[in-house]
């Protein structure tokens, strides 16, 4: 009969228990999270941070669903607050091109009268 492990020490492993694996997917999500970063001041860091998201959100669901034999949750975690930030980025850009636009408009009014008034 098996005694319980101590503390500090793991159950042995059953002989035909797959070896732990990266996911595929959390490096990509870690790269597509950081082009989402650094493009994110130009507004196409958009489209990766949202790849980067949904990619982690299946990375997730797999490695949950593999009972703890696929790795990486530190590589999704990075890449997705990379993501985010691409993402605050990408809508501090609009934000700021919108105040731009807005104080342009207010600034373009000029005169009120006709051209020959003094």
């Amino acid at each position: 009969m098996q005694s319980i492990p101590g503390p500090g020490t793991a159950w042995p492993r059953h002989p035909l228990d797959p070896d732990p694996v990266r996911s595929t997917k959390a490096p990509t999500v870690l790269a597509l999270g950081l082009v989402a970063m650094l493009t994110g001041l130009f507004v196409g860091g958009v489209v990766p941070a949202t790849l980067a998201l949904l990619l982690a959100r299946q990375a997730r669901r797999q490695a949950y669903a593999s009972g703890g034999y696929l790795t990486g949750a530190a590589l999704l975690r990075r890449g997705e607050r990379f993501a985010w930030i691409g993402l605050v980025l990408a809508a501090t850009a609009v934000a700021a091109a919108l105040i731009l636009g807005v104080l342009h408009v207010v600034d373009a009014g000029g005169r009120d009268y006709g051209p020959a008034v003094n």
